[in-house]
């Protein structure tokens, strides 16, 4: 946050340097002179933005930090390019006593004493409106009260804001040198000093991250205190739309007054429409949050303020900000963000549709083998004919294939489309039809491969152990080629890459080993009543898993056109 120029006496002055680093010029609008002139509303104006304050910054490591409030402390930084040394000037107007920022008043207020003469002096600072409500006079260059021009005040906020600044307003007045505290009723008959505005540009990973969310069907909304014009510049730098809001149009705002008689059910198609809402009070806020869940939306609101509490606690995810949170919204909140950066929200969505992505793979995998297993059991007591798998046997397939293959779909990365899919519907079951009716297809596959293969074992000879040991691996091959498809729930492995995630080719290679140690190791033999096998039975296992990859790669292929079609339609 950097105040990026100010407004007082009349006269507009702009500030060089960002951050919070007390380094920079200060010069008069069209003057090349880099000293500040001599306007004592300026001077009033700066000296209040420093008083008027709670925090302070302070350097660490060559870094300049604020502790507090990151608009006040734009206030001290630009305070210290003038020449006020904040610790000096508070030494020497030490504040006697403070009325504190609350939304319902809109403003903050503090007493000092003035060491040349004892006397007092109040300095406020707070939004346009509310302060200038509370003024009756203007200070000009020389130190003078004047009548207050309100049209002129106006139209240089109107011009501030339209840059995209955040525009604060400073007053004050002296008081007789009995005076100790302060309240509400003596914040009147202020003398008006300036204005104020600054900036905090949007990053440019927040921009490229609003895209994201757009693109992957996330609405994204601004609910600022901020000036409507200020909101509105703001929005359309950082791509935010609404009604009437298309490229390169300037989005529709509504504050908080605009909104006022408003029922909750014109609210809730407000809500759905509109994209920023300034000069947004708490209540606001909190009436947005649910009229977008009324709407049926899941909403995820960001704060960082006590004011950001009650919407935070209402939203299905607050997200506090870490750094320049208040306790009271880290608390609300379910989740905070440690870097305060918009960009690690559109992160974690990716990374948790990527979770979720890898979570159905793996179900759509792992359950054609259970089902599979059972079908075959179940067929071969029907027909009343020996198991084709053992007890022992189905335990090792579940134990070796979960680890050594299932569980390398976690390490899958994640998909370039991901962030182009719309949200799902949280109200839908995790596995659709179609892939219901793809496990289906897969646990048929194995039914018939491992049953076939079975009886085509008994009927060339071969003992009821042999016969069990080509099921075995016909079972084992089948989720092997299968779990090639199941990388992607709708692409084939030559589009994601083949050795896109070695872990799969690691795991692959480790259950064939085992499964060679399973055929041909006495000692496993013994245990998992197994037999060695010949090349007549593995060119047959491998034709099964092989059928197994080309059955479900054409019902992907037979997908993907219907769903080119709907789109098309």
């Amino acid at each position: 946050m950097t105040v990026h120029e100010f407004w007082a006496g009349g006269q507009l002055f702009q500030v060089s340097g960002t951050g919070y680093e007390p380094n920079g010029e200060i010069k008069a609008d069209g003057d090349d002179d880099s000293t500040l002139p001599e306007n004592s509303a300026a001077n009033q104006c700066l000296l209040a933005g420093l008083l008027c304050n709670d925090s302070e910054l302070v350097q660490a490591e060559s870094r300049w930090e604020v502790r507090g409030d990151p608009t006040e402390g734009a206030l001290i930084a630009v305070a210290s390019k003038a020449g006020l040394d904040a610790r000096r000037t508070l030494e020497q107007s030490p504040r006697l006593d403070a009325i504190p920022f609350e939304s319902q008043h809109q403003y903050m207020a503090t007493l000092h004493e003035v060491a040349a003469d004892q006397s007092r002096s109040l300095y406020v600072k707070g939004g346009l409106e509310v302060v200038l409500a509370k003024c009756n006079s203007a200070l000009n260059k020389s130190g003078e009260a004047v009548p207050l021009d309100m049209e002129a005040v106006h139209r240089q906020v109107e011009a501030m804001a339209a840059e995209g600044l955040r525009v604060l307003a400073f007053a004050g007045k002296p008081f007789p040198a009995t005076t100790s505290d302060v309240t509400h009723a003596d914040v009147g008959d202020l003398v008006f000093y300036g204005l104020q505005g600054m900036i905090d540009p949007p990053r440019a990973e927040a921009v490229a991250a609003i895209k994201a969310c757009q693109t992957a069907g996330i609405r994204v909304k601004m609910i600022t205190g901020d000036h409507a014009k200020t909101a509105q510049a703001i929005a359309q730098k950082l791509g935010l739309g609404g009604i009437d809001a298309g490229e390169g149009h300037v989005p529709l705002v509504k504050t908080a007054q605009d909104l006022a008689d408003t029922t909750d059910q014109q609210l809730i198609e407000i809500a759905d429409e509109v994209a920023v809402f300034a000069r947004a009070t708490p209540e606001l806020k909190l009436r947005l949050v649910r009229a977008l869940q009324a709407n049926g939306h899941i909403v995820a609101m960001t704060g960082d303020g006590v004011n950001d509490a009650p919407a935070l606690k209402q939203a299905d995810i607050g997200v506090a900000m870490g750094i320049g949170g208040t306790e009271v919204a880290k608390e609300a909140a379910d989740m905070v963000l440690t870097d305060d950066n918009f960009a690690s929200i559109e992160a974690a969505v990716e990374e948790g549709r990527s979770v979720f992505d890898n979570l159905t793979k793996f179900i759509v995998w792992t359950l054609p083998t259970n089902m599979g297993e059972g079908l075959v059991i179940l067929a071969a007591i029907f027909v009343g004919v020996a198991l084709p798998i053992l007890p022992v046997q189905i335990l090792w397939i579940n134990m070796t294939t979960a680890v050594l293959l299932g569980l390398m779909l976690a390490f899958e990365p994640k998909e370039g489309d991901i962030m182009r899919r719309p949200p799902r519907d949280p109200r839908a079951a995790i596995l659709t039809g179609e892939l219901l009716v793809r496990i289906l297809l897969v646990s048929c596959v194995m039914l018939v491969g491992a049953f076939g293969s079975f009886e085509w074992a008994i009927g060339r000879g071969y003992s009821d152990t042999v016969a069990r040991t080509v099921s075995v691996n016909v079972f084992v091959m089948v989720e092997v080629f299968y779990l090639f498809n199941c990388r992607s729930l709708t692409k084939s492995m030559f589009e994601l890459g083949v050795l896109s995630n070695h872990w799969i080719g690691l795991g692959v290679v480790s259950m064939l080993m085992l499964q060679l140690a399973f055929t041909y190791l006495p000692i496993m033999n013994r245990i998992f009543h197994s037999a060695p096998l010949g090349w007549d039975s593995w060119w047959r296992i491998l034709l099964t898993g092989l059928a197994t990859y080309m059955i479900v790669g054409f019902e992907k292929w037979v997908r993907r056109i219907r769903m080119a079609k709907s789109v098309t339609t």
